[in-house]
């Protein structure tokens, strides 16, 4: 692999790391690496408020490890990619329940 290469790869991995080393955004992404859930059931199970949770989804929505989908006006969250996945299963296994 070459220095360019490598520099990219390198930012890439660090800011999806970046996005996940905060401890509420690492449980938002734990509890969705269960399924899909709404912004509602989100809010109940970190307990943040809807502004605080708002802005933690904006951050992995930015950084690609959250997709969304509308129902009528309830807006749901999944995981977006296999390399978040992979990153969780590795954090569940070393860092189990």
């Amino acid at each position: 692999m070459d220095a360019a290469t490598l520099t990219v790869k390198t930012n890439a991995a660090a800011a999806l790391l970046k996005a996940m080393g905060n401890e509420r955004r690492l449980s938002i992404l734990l509890y969705l690496s269960q399924g899909e859930k709404s912004v509602g059931e989100l809010e109940q199970l970190v307990g943040l408020s809807q502004s605080a949770l708002s802005q933690h989804l904006a951050v992995l929505r930015q950084e690609g490890l959250v997709c969304t989908r509308r129902q009528a006006q309830t807006i749901f969250y999944r995981l977006d990619g296999e390399t978040v996945s992979a990153v969780l299963t590795l954090v569940r296994r070393h860092f189990p329940a």
